[in-house]
């Protein structure tokens, strides 16, 4: 009778034992990359920090809200311009920029725009305005980027009622979509960089 020898399986079940072995540290090791602060701070950066988080402070404004406004309005980039001409880190447009220097009782040259001490404490006055104004951070973001005027309008007119969970009824897209912009930044920020956490 002839004598069949079985197959060696240990070869396979090693190298089996191997992929998976592989597999998962692969991924533990990007789960780690991906959740640690560190890395993280590699994909969401923050420039201009010590400028941004002092001048929040003296407006009283939430330091975290100020970087995301900042992010999203240009990204960092002090000499930032776009199509509407709107200038620097904190995107002022020149006709807002003399208002608030008029309000001040301060001189106002456009090019001082894209000096970032200049922009940052034009901007977050700005803001600071607004929401003594709406007495709303929400509102005062929608009036950022949109205009008092129009926000105005659309509380008066009762298209939306001022409320973060009403977003979806502001009537201009580009609204909708920087107010969940720089709500979800602000979240970010304030994980990543808990060293500026005004309240601790």
């Amino acid at each position: 009778m002839r004598k069949y020898r079985r197959r060696r399986q240990k070869p396979v079940l090693r190298r089996l034992g191997g992929c998976l072995l592989f597999i998962v540290l692969l991924a533990a090791g990007i789960y780690t990359l991906t959740t640690s602060r560190w890395f993280l701070r590699l994909i969401y950066p923050i420039a201009y920090e010590e400028l941004i988080y002092s001048t929040a402070q003296n407006y009283e404004l939430d330091p975290f809200l100020v970087f995301a406004v900042v992010k999203v309005e240009s990204g960092f980039n002090a000499e930032a311009v776009s199509s509407k001409g709107a200038k620097g880190l904190m995107q002022l447009m020149p006709e807002t920029a003399s208002w608030i220097a008029s309000q001040r009782k301060l001189e106002y040259n456009e090019e001082l725009l894209l000096v970032p001490e200049y922009n940052v404490d034009f901007g977050c006055w700005y803001l600071a305005s607004l929401y003594r104004e709406f007495d709303s951070t929400i509102l005062s973001l929608a009036a950022y980027n949109a205009g008092r005027g129009n926000v105005k309008k659309w509380l008066e007119s009762q298209k939306w009622t001022g409320e973060v969970e009403t977003i979806s009824q502001i009537p201009f897209p580009e609204t909708r979509r920087y107010l969940e912009r720089v709500r979800a930044m602000t979240a970010i920020y304030r994980r990543l960089y808990p060293e500026f956490d005004k309240t601790e």
